[in-house]
C-alpha cells in the first residue's frame, strides 16, 4: 500500500480560532478544499516552515475531534487493510466519491480516527 501523504487533522466547530491558534505557530495556509458533504463547511491545509502540515476541518460537531488524514494511491486497497485491523467506516458503507476524491472516515474500536482519501489523478484514466 501506497501512502502519499500522513499528517495531523482537527475537526472542529470552531475552525477560525483553530486556524489562528496554528498561524501565531507560524503556521500558513497553503490550500482550501470547499464543503464537499453536507457535515463540514470545508478544509484548510497549513504548513510551517520547517514542512510540518496540519489540516482543519469546519463541521457541526459537539468537540473537537483528532484525527490523522491518510492519502493513499489505491482507496480499496487501504480500506481493505484498515477494516481487517477493525476500523469502521463511519458512514456504513458509504464513500464519498467526488470525481476528483475517494474519502471516508475510519474508526478503530478503540477510537483512533484516520480519514481515508484517494486523489484520483488524471493520468489514471
Amino acid at each position: 500500500m501506497k501512502i502519499t501523504s500522513f499528517n495531523p487533522l482537527i475537526i472542529t466547530p470552531n475552525a477560525d480560532e483553530t486556524i489562528k491558534v496554528f498561524e501565531a505557530l507560524g503556521f500558513e495556509i497553503k490550500h482550501r478544499k470547499t464543503a464537499i458533504n453536507d457535515e463540514a463547511d470545508g478544509t484548510v491545509s497549513m504548513k510551517d516552515a520547517n514542512g510540518f502540515r496540519v489540516d482543519i476541518t469546519k463541521a457541526d460537531i459537539p468537540h473537537d475531534i483528532n484525527a490523522i488524514r491518510m492519502n493513499v494511491r489505491d482507496f480499496d486497497e487501504a480500506y481493505e487493510l484498515l477494516t481487517s485491523k477493525g476500523f469502521k467506516n463511519s458512514q456504513g458503507d458509504k464513500v464519498t466519491d467526488t470525481g476528483s476524491s475517494k474519502a471516508t472516515k475510519m474508526i478503530s474500536p478503540s477510537g483512533l480516527t484516520i480519514i481515508l482519501i484517494e486523489h484520483i489523478r488524471k493520468d489514471d484514466d
